[in-house]
């Protein structure tokens, strides 16, 4: 089996390419990155030791056909992921991560191989107080071109009947990676709080609750798909926690007790707060073990050039 990650050098594909081979040993690993956000570092000091093989290609120009092979399997990292600024980049978010995955799921249905789609807790848009995956397409109202892409993405794997694949609901990744990006909120509170800074939040979200998936999670979780052939169709919520910004600050403030906080303005920024389940993913013998905690303060200890 060979074992495929688009997107593979950033901030999750970088943490996975390093840790997967440790539960796969002797596979062959195929990561294909774009370098959209140039992260050449996720690609230093690799283990020697692994099958690893790098192609730098954009998925959506990419011939698949002489890639991808029965029994492959094909983890779908590769997207355009800050939410904000997708609203000023409509067109580009839908050709890079819609395209790319219609063209991924397809080829995957025709050499049979099997998909583990990544989506979003974001896809929701509900008022209720508490979700999870059977809510109704009237509860489902993406706030962003990013999460509409994602929720699209979702209906278009649906109707492929012969497609073996699964899609995880990834709640905000949290944690240090070799490929690390600072534009979700637990990473980039901890690069504003190690330079002095005042954390920035928008006003709208202080006291919203949100899901958070801790890296080590992620791993586990993709780990778990393969490794128990979980490629059933189904939508699984993937998080470690739901907690608020304000929750996410305290926590910060432990390591940097002088941390300041300056509420801003955001109009993009929606309205809801909510409680996603992963009760469902937990039900196919899975256990979360990431602590919210423990990662801050490990991100903290990485940016070693405090000016607080």
């Amino acid at each position: 089996m060979k074992i495929i990650i688009s997107g593979a050098l950033g901030h999750i594909g970088s943490f996975l390419i390093r840790r997967l081979p440790d539960f796969f040993i002797n596979n062959e690993f195929l990561l294909i990155d774009n370098f959209l956000t140039q992260r050449y570092c996720s690609l230093f000091d690799l283990n020697h030791n692994i099958k690893y093989k790098f192609l730098e290609a954009d998925i959506t120009q990419l011939d698949l056909s002489n890639l991808i092979e029965e029994g492959d399997v094909i983890i779908h990292l590769a997207a355009i992921t800050d939410a904000a600024n997708s609203f000023n980049k409509k067109e580009e978010t839908e050709k890079n991560n819609f395209i790319s995955t219609k063209k991924i799921a397809d080829m995957c249905m025709e050499k049979k191989a099997k998909l583990i789609h990544i989506s979003s807790t974001s896809v929701y848009g509900t008022q209720n107080d508490f979700v999870d995956e059977s809510c109704s397409k009237d509860e489902l109202k993406p706030q962003s071109p990013y999460a509409e892409c994602k929720l699209k993405e979702e209906n278009y794997l649906k109707n492929l009947s012969d497609l073996q694949f699964v899609t995880l609901r990834f709640g905000t990744i949290f944690g240090f990676s070799e490929g690390i990006r600072f534009h979700t909120a637990v990473n980039k509170f901890c690069w504003q709080a190690s330079i002095g800074q005042p954390v920035t939040i928008w006003k709208t979200a202080l006291n919203q609750n949100r899901p958070y998936l801790a890296l080590v999670d992620a791993l586990k979780a993709i780990t778990h798909i393969i490794k128990n052939n979980l490629f059933n169709k189904e939508i699984y919520n993937v998080l470690t926690l739901n907690t608020s910004v304000n929750s996410i600050i305290e926590v910060i403030k432990k390591v940097i007790p002088n941390l300041k906080v300056e509420l801003v303005d955001n109009v993009i920024m929606n309205q809801l707060s909510y409680h996603v389940l992963n009760d469902k993913f937990i039900k196919t013998n899975f256990a979360f073990s990431g602590n919210l905690e423990l990662e801050i303060k490990n991100t903290l200890q990485k940016l070693t050039f405090k000016n607080n």
